[in-house]
């Protein structure tokens, strides 16, 4: 076992499965410890081992002490006895199954079961057959539409799957900064998808800027976490990291660098509708510049602005070189001025540790220490939105006492942050009256169940301020369906906000199917608006339905679904999408003042 990310998640996710199989009500807590371990693992921007190698495995949020204590043992040994014992009389190919998507540990053992998988070598492949000769059909509980549901996650699982956008760049940040302890690197830049935000990015790619081109490549095939060099040119190196990821090297001279930078950065769509551009008016291009035919001279770049500009275009930002009307806009001087980190003013998603009893996952950080950490981050508000108290467990007057109770607590805090800020981050009275956050929203994150209804009563919602409505369950509902029941949910006058609106999870799940351009005129129509999620395995909406929202005159907010304060960092991720998605300051509404989102809250 090489201890990557993602088979230490796997093992997490393993010992939890057999918690669930094993004893699910009594071990309800381990079961979410373990899951909250292995989400945290999947989220971490660094390798989990090296962590682990640097005395660190104790800042990872969402690991306590028992499990860093078992993740030691395996880091030491290979194995840990007690994941060994857990999992002990559950065969190994329950666990595979897992891997698919939309299987979970019961169904996975009753396939098992059912179709006398213990002994397979394959039992994805010993299951794809069984699927095939309709076998699975025939077995209880499942019939025609889960059978072909199986073969879908199987077909879905042979996909590659690659790095999460937030993955990727913590490690090309670690490569980039080792790179820059070499004096001969005078400029360096990420390349590719990795440069353009993409959700998910295969290798990595990276230029230099550099009159000693050797010196740069000797500094790269000396990375710390470099397994093995795939291979070395004057110019040009890949190398292979311990997480298995390659990263390439491109160094060339300083003059040719914007022409090197724009080369590399553009889809293939994007590069391909540019140099058509491009030969219109005579010129060809290539990583070393614009070679002009009458003359027969090549135009070198130092900067990408001056590359565009020599073509007669306005600068694009890297995020918008997808062929998507860029260049038609760039032709136009019609750019927009794209959303920054620097303009967000709250985040609108935060879960807390306050415990609404729900089924799904509380937060990890009191409600005390993410107004601490969101006034380090210069928010001026922000909303605690944790899930909704579970339907399935509590009756209606249980439901209102849980919300009421919570309501009161934010209302004690909106009373204290003075004090909270005066005493946490030492401000003075007016740095404390003036500076960090302001004023804590009341909201919830509510479930829409299948039929469109809200997983609370309608009249518990007058406890909040607004509320977000989210879709948890019943993913594959028919399009016709699923639009009906999100313009239901939205209809309540309370919701403002659909959350992480297609349910996807990036390598995991499909966003559900929803007629989308209706959806969009329905928020325009009744002043609701769309999240973007800004957790990196979600990046929901998707950045091409944030363009068709735009287009619509949808507004929209930027939330980090956190659960733990950690998670408030996220927030880079989602301004991405956003930069994407062709958005503004405008387009967002968490760029407004307290008292503009208040305004248009209707306060």
């Amino acid at each position: 076992m090489k201890f990557s990310n993602v088979e230490v998640a796997r093992l997490l996710r393993a010992v939890s499965a057999s918690y669930q199989l094993k004893d699910p009500e009594r071990l309800r807590f381990k079961i979410i410890a373990y899951d909250r371990a292995a989400g945290a693992v999947e989220h971490l921007s660094s390798e989990i081992k090296d962590l682990y190698d640097e005395g660190r495995l104790d800042e990872i949020p969402g690991i306590g002490k028992s499990i860093a204590l078992h993740l030691t043992e395996l880091f030491k040994k290979g194995r840990s006895s007690h994941f060994d014992k857990v999992m002990e009389g559950i065969p190994k190919q329950v666990f595979i199954l897992m891997d698919l998507p939309g299987i979970g540990p019961k169904t996975a053992l009753k396939l098992v079961k059912a179709l006398r998988l213990h002994k397979e070598k394959d039992p994805v492949l010993a299951l794809e057959k069984a699927a095939q000769e309709g076998k699975i059909a025939r077995i209880e509980g499942f019939g025609e539409e889960s059978q072909a549901d199986i073969l879908q996650a199987i077909s879905q699982s042979r996909i590659q799957k690659r790095m999460l956008l937030s993955y990727a760049s913590g490690i090309a940040e670690r490569v980039v900064q080792w790179l820059r302890g070499e004096p001969a690197v005078l400029k360096i830049e990420v390349l590719g998808s990795l440069r353009r935000q993409v959700s998910t990015v295969g290798d990595i790619d990276i230029a230099v800027a550099s009159e000693k081109p050797i010196l740069v490549i000797e500094r790269f095939i000396n990375f710390p976490q470099a397994e093995r060099i795939i291979e070395k040119g004057e110019k040009t190196s890949s190398i292979l990291l311990l997480s298995n990821v390659q990263v390439d090297l491109m160094v060339t001279h300083p003059s040719s660098y914007g022409s090197l930078l724009q080369h590399f950065t553009g889809s293939k769509h994007h590069n391909i509708a540019l140099r058509e551009f491009a030969l219109k008016k005579g010129y060809s291009l290539s990583e070393y510049g614009i070679k002009i035919k009458e003359k027969e001279f090549v135009k070198h770049f130092s900067d990408e602005k001056s590359f565009y500009n020599f073509l007669g275009l306005d600068y694009i930002p890297p995020e918008l070189r997808e062929d998507a009307g860029e260049i038609e806009a760039a032709l136009e001087h019609k750019i927009p001025a794209l959303i920054d980190l620097s303009d967000i003013k709250a985040d609108l998603q935060i879960h807390s540790d306050f415990d609404t009893e729900t089924s799904h996952d509380l937060g990890e950080s009191s409600m005390e220490d993410l107004i601490v950490q969101a006034s380090k981050l210069g928010y001026e508000y922000i909303a605690f939105t944790d899930h909704n108290p579970s339907r399935s467990r509590h009756s209606k007057n249980e439901i209102f006492e849980i919300i009421k109770r919570r309501s009161d607590k934010i209302a004690t805090l909106n009373n204290n942050l003075v004090r909270i800020k005066k005493e946490q981050l030492n401000y003075s009275e007016e740095d404390a009256k003036n500076l960090g956050v302001k004023k804590v929203f009341n909201s919830l994150e509510i479930d829409i169940l299948p039929t469109g209804e809200l997983s609370i009563p309608e009249e518990a919602l007058e406890f909040l301020d607004f509320a977000l409505v989210s879709i948890h369950s019943s993913f594959r509902q028919p399009r016709s369906v699923v639009t009906k029941r999100l313009l239901k949910a939205l209809s309540f006058p309370k919701v403002k906000i659909l959350a992480h609106p297609t349910a996807r999870k990036i390598n995991a799940r499909e966003g559900v199917d929803a007629d989308w351009i209706k959806v969009f005129e329905f928020c325009v129509s009744n002043n609701k608006w769309l999240e973007i999620n800004a957790d990196p395995m979600r990046l929901d909406l998707p950045d091409f339905l944030v363009r068709e929202a735009k287009k619509a005159g949808v507004r929209f907010t930027l939330g980090t679904d956190s659960h733990h304060l950690e998670g408030l960092n996220n927030m880079r991720w989602g301004v991405s999408v956003a930069r994407r998605g062709w958005l503004g300051k405008k387009d967002v509404v968490n760029t407004l003042s307290l008292s503009g989102f208040e305004s248009v809250l209707g306060f």
